[in-house]
């Protein structure tokens, strides 16, 4: 009886142990799913900014008119994503940054002492460059990302971003850019 007792208990402790850990493992799973819907947003939103702000540099600072164009391409696109972002985010109270990131401001920074051919080329191999990193970061939202409709909005999105590489390259390549 003693015997039994004991077992029964044991086994008790032990339900209640592996019960506190599965649920524990079920909240860290859902703070990691939640911290890669809000990297998505933030990393969206913060390259969205970027692709405006360094669009509008290029209407004014380009010499190639197909470079220009480009540019103007970049301001509609990404300024009508970025409001469809912040409506996204606001529905699902997330706050999104306020400002490009550093390394983009840097790159700002950069461009804007260019002119002429030069800007040229050094911007479209960036916009190359940046289009690559971004539909890496939409695929991954949209094939794993947490929440539904973020995932819905990468995808959805996905198709614009890689026009816009095969744009790049091929601007890119009128320019002389790598």
């Amino acid at each position: 009886m003693k015997t039994r007792l004991i077992v029964g208990t044991v086994g008790m402790i032990v339900g209640l142990f592996i019960s506190l850990s599965v649920g524990s493992a079920a909240d860290e799973g859902d703070t990691k799913a939640a911290h890669t819907d809000q990297h998505f947003f933030t990393e969206a939103a913060r390259g969205g900014m970027a692709e405006v702000a360094l669009g509008e540099l290029a209407t004014k600072q380009a010499a190639n008119e197909d470079v220009k164009k480009f540019g103007q391409h970049m301001v509609e696109d990404h300024g009508k994503a970025n409001q469809e972002l912040k409506t996204l985010a606001a529905s699902k109270k997330v706050t999104l940054p306020n400002e490009m990131s550093g390394e983009a401001k840097a790159l700002q920074d950069r461009l804007s002492k260019l002119s002429g051919a030069e800007f040229d080329r050094v911007y479209m191999e960036e916009m190359v460059k940046d289009h690559k990193k971004d539909i890496g970061l939409f695929e991954k939202q949209a094939e794993q990302g947490k929440d539904p409709e973020a995932k819905n909005w990468a995808a959805k999105t996905l198709p614009t971003l890689k026009e816009h590489l095969t744009l790049a390259r091929s601007t890119a390549s009128k320019v002389g850019a790598k």
